[in-house]
């Protein structure tokens, strides 16, 4: 992904609100696949980590992206933006 597609799905994550939160149970295999159903149904999502939950950020993005197939759009403090285009209808059209 170049830095002009990820500069646009940021723009796109900015009016998003967080669809998922992350808890102290980090991340379950029940919380991986609702992650990849949300990404097959909308492609660019926004994942909240909790105050309780130990882990880094970082980490837990990068361990979510690897489990689902996804890129890391950008983590923020305690927000993370994942993208998944969709191989046979891709909603969001990004730029060259």
């Amino acid at each position: 992904m170049t830095s002009k597609q990820r500069s646009y799905l940021k723009g796109l994550a900015m009016t998003m609100d967080p669809i998922f939160q992350i808890g102290k149970n980090s991340v379950t295999p029940e919380l991986t696949s609702a992650i990849e159903d949300a990404l097959v149904a909308r492609e660019l999502i926004k994942i909240s980590v909790l105050k309780n939950c130990a882990d880094d950020p970082k980490e837990i993005a990068q361990t979510i992206a690897e489990r689902t197939r996804s890129q890391v759009v950008q983590v923020i403090g305690k927000k993370i933006v994942l993208y998944k285009p969709d191989p046979q209808n891709p909603g969001i059209e990004l730029p060259k």
